[in-house]
């Protein structure tokens, strides 16, 4: 059964409630048919993981994250998916290697057809499976909480023009050495995703979105 907590959770991650909303109890109460209790209880939950924050004198509110803040998570995230993508090249399976194969193959399809939503869903998945397959939980769990907290900016940036096309190759790169069970260009190909990701960020701040 899913617990309120992961349904705040996504409705955040989703854009139901976008960066700087406040979270009202009553209102949250009626919308997930639980009592004020465990409203707190996931308020509480969801500020360790970064993505609420306790503001004076109004409450909870969705967290903003700063774009020099979203760098700092691509970094951090460079240095542990490159980590999960070596232990799945050595650990995946036939049955794995295919369905990372078969994502990209989808994620191709969406960039033919200019489907900006549908190529942000399976970036996501992608990265999913990577860790999932690489079977490290403490790394995963911590990458995990990291794209959480920068979900709002990695998902304009998956749906920013022209980088779907740019990114593309970067994961089948990824998946390549994947399959191959080859964990050095694996981490290198993870490196250098996150890198480019990481040089779009900093474009952002010097011409910032209005």
């Amino acid at each position: 059964m899913t617990g309120v907590s992961d349904l705040l959770r996504n409705d955040i991650l989703n854009g139901d409630f976008p960066p700087g909303e406040r979270l009202i109890e009553l209102q949250l109460t009626e919308r997930y048919g639980v009592g004020r209790a465990a409203i707190r209880s996931a308020i509480v939950e969801l500020s360790t993981e970064g993505l609420v924050i306790h503001e004076t004198n109004r409450g909870a509110a969705v967290r903003r994250v700063s774009i020099e803040e979203a760098i700092e998570i691509a970094e951090a995230r460079g240095a542990l998916e490159s980590l999960l993508a070596a232990r799945a090249a050595e650990r995946a399976t036939d049955a794995e290697r295919h369905e990372l194969a078969g994502i990209v193959a989808d994620m191709r399809v969406a960039v033919a057809a200019n489907r900006q939503a549908d190529y942000s869903d399976l970036n996501r998945v992608l990265h999913r499976r990577v860790r999932e397959i690489s079977g490290h939980s403490t790394a995963s769990e911590l990458v995990a909480n990291l794209r959480n907290r920068g979900a709002h900016h990695q998902f304009r940036l998956a749906t920013m023009p022209g980088r779907s096309t740019d990114s593309l190759p970067q994961h089948a790169a990824i998946v390549d050495a994947i399959i191959s069970g080859d964990g050095g260009a694996a981490a290198e190909a993870m490196r250098i995703h996150l890198l480019s990701v990481q040089e779009v960020l900093r474009s952002w701040v010097e011409q910032p979105a209005r």
